[in-house]
């Protein structure tokens, strides 16, 4: 299933979105997903609001086709956002906007680069 994940800052937990006829909709909260074929996006006119207002709002997520079962997968990549660094989320190795699998776990998200 492809969902979208983000960090919720009013439960400390994830939330897990799918895309249904009238838009993305919460179909869970998780303290941890295994994603594959990922993408990292960022809303830009969301960034800006962060940056403008300086208060944190949900804009940036981490997309990809949720792992099920006994499949497995690795990430031992770090990788972080902050949108006063920049419209990207990154790891020591630069920029990144996809990634074969990811693990996200609390606050952690780790990549395959």
């Amino acid at each position: 299933m492809k969902v979208r994940v983000y960090y919720n800052l009013h439960k400390n937990l994830l939330s897990v979105q799918s895309k249904g006829e009238n838009g993305w909709r919460v179909i869970s909260h998780e303290q941890s997903v295994a994603l594959r074929d990922v993408k990292f996006k960022v809303s830009e006119a969301g960034r800006q609001r962060v940056l403008k207002e300086k208060k944190k709002n949900v804009h940036a997520f981490i997309e990809g086709t949720m792992v099920q079962g006994n499949e497995r997968i690795s990430a031992d990549t770090p990788v972080s956002y902050n949108p006063y660094r920049g419209p990207f989320f990154y790891s020591e190795k630069g920029d990144i906007h996809g990634s074969h699998s990811v693990i996200i776990f609390d606050k952690k998200v780790f990549a395959s680069i």
